[in-house]
C-alpha cells in the first residue's frame, strides 16, 4: 500500500512540475481591454481578461507555442515563443480598421456606384437629369469643379482645357471619348451609361496610377455580371436604339446600338445662331461588353464603334457668304482586361486598349484627312498585406501614331505627323494608422521617346475622420501631360506641360445627405505658347507659358428629408489666369468664369405614375478679348442661364414615355465673340456673337424593356 501511495505522489508532483502559469495584461493605448480572449493556438488552454485587462491561466503545453489575443474592434495579436517565458506579458492591441465606417481618401473625387460612400451620381441619375439627354459628360457638369462651355460640350475642370481631363474604362485609356464635331456645335460622349456600374470623377489630386492629365480623370467601370436578361427598345424624336443582355451562367454579353438623324427634327425646328444644315448630324453607333467570371478571376472585353457625318454652313465675320464645313468620322475602340485574385491577397491586372480614329474634313473646299492609331497596355499588381497597409504597383505603355494631310483647293499638299512611345511606372501605398487617420503615398515616372525626357510625379493624400459621419482630407500631387496633338504635330521638340495640385476637402454624409466643400490651388508651368493666331506649320512654339487656378467647390445632396424628392446643389468659385497659346500677357481664358451654380431636382408623383425633373445652370460672364480696346481679355459676355425640364411617365412596369425640354426660357446664351481679322474703314473691328448651334431642343422618347423578370420596374431607383 505504501508503494502505491508513493507512486501516486510521484505522478502528482510530476504533473505539477509540468504545468506553466501564463499571465499578462492587455491594453489599447493606456486603457485596459476587458473581455479579450487569450489562448494558446490549437489547445483549450486560455482565459478572458478582467476589468483591469489582466489574464492568467495554467497550461501543460511545453516548448514553442503561439499565444493568440483577440477582441472585437481590435486586430488579433500573436505572440510566439517558449511557453515558460509567457509571464507578465504586456500586450498592446491595435484598433481594427473598419472598411464600412473608417476614414476614406476622397479629396478631389466624386464617386458613383452602389459601393461608394461618397456617392454623387448613379448611372440612372445621368439619364433622368433634365437637359442632359443621357450624356455622361453633361451630367457631370452639374457637379462642382466644372465650367459649362455650352458651345463645346466637353468637360472643363477647374480652369483647365477640356483636353486636360482624361477618360478611362476599366482602367484603360479612352483616346477619343467624345464624338467628332466642329466649332460652336456641342459634342457628346460616345458611351451608354447603363453599361457601367459606377463612375468616379476626380477633379484633382488623383491616384499615381493615372497620368497624362493636368486637371482631372473620369473613371468608368463596366458592370461585372448583369442580374437579368433583357432587351431594351427605344424610339426617339432624333433616332432609335436597340440593346440586349444574354446570360450563360458566369458568362454574359450586353450590346447597345443606336441610330441618330437630326434631319426630321431640323426640318421641324430649324437651327438658328448663324448655322445652316445641308446634311444634319447623322450617326450610327454600337457598344458591346463580354464578361466571364471564373472562380478567382474576371475577364471583360468592351468595344465601341461610331460613324458620324454632317454638312453645315456657318456664319463667319471674315466672309460675306457662309463657310461650308463637312465631316466624316469613324472611330473603333477595343478594351480587354483580365483580373486574377490569388489566395495570398495578391491581385494581378492585365489590360489593353486600342483605338482607330479617322476624319475626312472639308473646309471651304480645302480637304484635311487625319488618322490616329493609339494603344495602351497596362500590368499592375496589388496586395492587401493587412487592413492597415495596401500596395498597388504597375507599369504601362502608351503608343500614338498620328498622320495629317492638308490638300488645298489650289493643289497645295502638306503632310505632318508624329509617332510617340511613352512608358510609365507607378507605385502607391494606402496606410491606415487607425479608423480615423489614413495616408495614401505614391509616385509616377514617365519617359517619352518623342520628348526624350523623364518626368517624376509624387502624389500624397491624407484623411482624418473628424466625427462619425465627417472627415477632412488633404491632397498634393504633380501632374504632367504631353503637348496636344495640334502642337507637337508641328514641333516635336516641345517639353511636357506641368501642374501641381493642392487640395483641402471636408465631407459630411448621413441619412441620405451629402455635404462637401473643397478648396484648391493649381500651379501651371511649361505651357505651350506660339506666335501666330492659330497653331500652324510656320509657328514658333515654346514651353514658356504658365498660370494658376484657385477656387472653392461646394456640393449638397439630399434624398431623404422630403418624401419622393431627390435634389442636389453645386457651386464653384474659380480664380484663374494663364499666359499660354497666343496670349500677349497673363489673363483669364475664355473657357473659364468666376461663378458656376447648378440645381437639380427629381420628384416622384405617385398618383401620376411620373417623375418630374428640373435642372438649372448658371454661369457668370466669360472673358473675351476685344481688339478695339487696349486691354487684353478685359471684357465679359453676359451671364449664362439654362432652365430645363423633363417628365418620365411609367406606362407599365417596363414601358416609359419620356419628355425633355432644354433651355425652356429660350435664353440666347453667348459664349464668345468672333472679331474680324482686319478693321473696317472706320478702324473698327466688326464682331459676331458665338452661341451654341443647338442650345434649345425638345426631346421625346419611348423606352421599352422586355425583361426576364416580369416585375422589373424601370423606375425602381428613381
Amino acid at each position: 500500500m505504501k508503494n502505491y501511495l508513493a507512486l501516486l505522489l510521484f505522478f502528482i508532483s510530476f504533473a505539477l512540475l509540468a504545468q506553466t502559469t501564463i499571465t499578462g495584461t492587455v491594453t489599447a493605448g493606456k486603457l485596459p481591454v476587458a473581455g479579450a480572449n487569450v489562448y494558446l493556438e490549437g489547445t483549450y488552454d486560455g482565459a478572458s481578461t478582467d476589468a483591469a485587462g489582466r489574464f492568467s491561466f495554467i497550461t501543460t503545453e511545453t516548448g514553442t507555442q503561439m499565444l493568440v489575443v483577440s477582441s472585437i474592434g481590435y486586430d488579433t495579436h500573436y505572440e510566439m515563443g517558449e511557453v515558460t517565458y509567457f509571464q507578465e506579458l504586456k500586450i498592446v492591441l491595435q484598433e481594427a480598421i473598419n472598411s464600412l465606417s473608417g476614414v476614406t481618401l476622397t479629396a478631389g473625387s466624386f464617386e458613383a456606384g452602389t459601393e461608394s460612400k461618397a456617392a454623387a451620381l448613379k448611372p440612372l441619375d445621368i439619364v433622368t437629369t433634365a437637359g442632359v439627354a443621357g450624356d455622361i459628360g453633361s451630367a457631370l457638369q452639374t457637379l462642382p469643379g466644372t465650367t459649362t462651355v455650352s458651345e463645346d460640350g466637353r468637360l472643363f475642370v477647374r480652369g483647365g482645357r477640356a483636353e486636360e481631363t482624361q477618360v478611362f474604362i476599366d482602367g484603360q485609356r479612352v483616346f477619343q471619348p467624345f464624338m467628332a464635331s466642329t466649332n460652336n456645335v456641342p459634342t457628346r460622349g460616345r458611351f451608354s451609361p447603363f453599361l457601367f456600374k459606377g463612375v468616379s470623377f476626380s477633379t484633382g489630386g488623383y491616384s499615381a496610377e493615372y497620368g497624362q492629365a493636368l486637371s482631372g480623370v473620369l473613371l468608368m467601370n463596366t458592370t461585372d455580371l448583369p442580374d437579368q436578361e433583357k432587351t431594351d427598345i427605344s424610339v426617339m424624336s432624333v433616332g432609335a436604339g436597340l440593346g440586349h443582355t444574354e446570360i450563360w451562367g458566369n458568362t454574359s454579353l450586353s450590346f447597345n446600338t443606336s441610330y441618330i438623324n437630326l434631319s426630321p427634327y431640323e426640318a421641324l425646328i430649324p437651327s438658328t445662331n448663324g448655322v445652316r444644315w445641308n446634311n444634319p448630324y447623322e450617326s450610327m453607333a454600337g457598344e458591346a461588353v463580354f464578361r466571364h467570371k471564373g472562380e478567382r478571376s474576371m475577364f471583360k472585353f468592351y468595344t465601341g464603334f461610331n460613324h458620324a457625318n454632317f454638312d453645315i454652313d456657318q456664319e463667319d465675320i471674315n466672309f460675306e457668304e457662309y463657310v461650308n464645313f463637312r465631316l466624316k468620322n469613324n472611330n473603333l475602340y477595343l478594351n480587354a482586361n483580365y483580373k486574377y485574385f490569388f489566395e495570398n491577397n495578391w491581385t494581378v491586372y492585365a489590360g489593353a486598349s486600342t483605338a482607330w480614329d479617322t476624319n475626312a474634313i472639308t473646309v471651304v473646299e480645302n480637304d484635311i484627312e487625319t488618322a490616329d492609331t493609339s494603344l495602351h497596355l497596362k500590368l499592375k499588381a496589388s496586395k492587401e498585406f493587412s487592413s492597415r497597409f495596401k500596395l498597388n504597383v504597375g507599369s504601362e505603355v502608351f503608343h500614338t501614331n498620328y498622320e495629317e494631310e492638308f490638300i488645298a483647293n489650289n493643289g497645295f499638299d502638306f503632310t505632318t505627323g508624329f509617332d510617340d512611345l511613352l512608358w510609365s511606372g507607378f507605385a502607391e501605398a494606402d496606410v491606415f494608422f487607425s479608423n480615423n487617420f489614413a495616408l495614401k503615398l505614391g509616385a509616377r515616372a514617365e519617359y517619352s521617346n518623342l520628348i526624350e525626357a523623364w518626368n517624376v510625379a509624387p502624389r500624397a493624400s491624407l484623411a482624418y475622420k473628424t466625427g462619425q459621419d465627417s472627415q477632412l482630407s488633404l491632397a498634393y500631387g504633380n501632374y504632367y501631360q504631353n503637348p496636344l496633338t495640334q502642337f507637337i504635330n508641328y514641333d516635336a521638340t516641345l517639353d511636357y506641360e506641368r501642374t501641381a495640385h493642392y487640395i483641402l476637402n471636408y465631407q459630411y454624409a448621413k441619412n441620405g445627405k451629402t455635404f462637401r466643400v473643397e478648396g484648391y490651388y493649381k500651379d501651371y508651368d511649361n505651357l505651350v505658347k506660339y506666335d501666330t493666331r492659330e497653331p500652324q506649320f510656320n509657328s514658333n512654339f515654346s514651353n514658356l507659358g504658365n498660370g494658376y487656378a484657385a477656387g472653392l467647390d461646394v456640393f449638397y445632396r439630399d434624398n431623404k428629408s422630403i418624401k419622393n424628392l431627390d435634389y442636389w446643389l453645386s457651386y464653384s468659385y474659380l480664380n484663374t489666369e494663364r499666359d499660354f497659346l497666343d496670349f500677349t500677357e497673363q489673363a483669364t481664358p475664355n473657357f473659364a468664369n468666376a461663378h458656376n451654380f447648378s440645381a437639380v431636382g427629381k420628384y416622384w408623383v405617385n398618383d401620376w405614375r411620373s417623375q418630374i425633373g428640373m435642372s438649372y445652370s448658371y454661369g457668370s460672364g466669360r472673358p473675351y478679348d476685344n481688339p478695339n480696346t487696349p486691354e487684353f481679355y478685359a471684357e465679359k459676355t453676359k451671364d449664362y442661364h439654362n432652365l430645363s425640364l423633363n417628365w418620365a411617365y411609367l406606362i407599365d412596369q417596363q414601358k416609359i414615355l419620356f419628355f425633355s425640354v432644354n433651355n425652356v426660357l429660350g435664353t440666347n446664351n453667348i459664349g464668345n465673340y468672333q472679331y474680324a481679322n482686319t478693321p473696317n474703314a472706320e478702324g473698327v473691328y466688326n464682331r459676331r456673337a458665338i452661341s451654341p448651334a443647338a442650345d434649345s431642343f425638345f426631346f421625346v422618347g419611348f423606352f421599352w424593356t422586355i425583361s426576364s423578370d416580369k416585375k422589373s420596374n424601370q423606375l425602381d431607383n428613381l
